[in-house]
């Protein structure tokens, strides 16, 4: 949706004249960004972060490629996602992670790599793979603390500044 429209959007929502809490205010949020996410993605769920804030998670499948992605409740949904995993099917039985992108340490990716493997387990995925890139190398230890605490093998090879992940997926 144009950011124009979105925004006449919003401002045409009537919003309540009593002064309403925050967790008031997020919960309405939720609700219209619902609406528009279920147009473009599929829903896959609502969590609370470690910050106790609402997010939506969504996905994209096209069979190739699949994304999870989370939106916050705090802002209006502009067509844009707040933090994603984006994976490739590299056969019918291996899922690849490409690239986690957003901000870190907000509990996002945990959300996110959750549903990742529910739906690898749903698919008959037996294995998520990934690389560990010298682009990764400023974040290393975050990111090996990151998968390992979500059951990944991780190899890093220090010498070429690389690596790999893997995770068997329980169906």
């Amino acid at each position: 949706m144009p950011v124009l429209e979105h925004l006449k959007k919003e401002a045409e929502y009537e919003w309540p004249q009593e002064s309403i809490s925050d967790s008031e205010y997020e919960l309405i949020r939720m609700q219209q960004n619902m609406k528009e996410i279920a147009k473009d993605h599929k829903v896959l769920g609502i969590e609370q972060t470690k910050e106790e804030k609402w997010v939506i998670v969504s996905q994209i499948d096209d069979g190739h490629t699949c994304q999870i992605m989370i939106h916050t409740c705090s802002t209006a949904y502009d067509g844009h996602w707040d933090f994603a995993i984006q994976a490739e099917y590299y056969n019918s039985y291996s899922l690849h992670i490409d690239d986690i992108k957003g901000e870190e340490n907000r509990g996002f990716g945990s959300i996110c790599m959750q549903y990742l493997k529910e739906h690898a387990g749903r698919q008959n995925i037996q294995q998520i793979t990934g690389d560990v890139a010298k682009r990764d190398w400023s974040h290393l230890d975050r990111l090996i603390y990151f998968y390992q605490k979500h059951h990944f093998k991780v190899d890093i090879d220090y010498t070429n500044q690389s690596g790999s992940i893997y995770s068997e997926v329980k169906n």
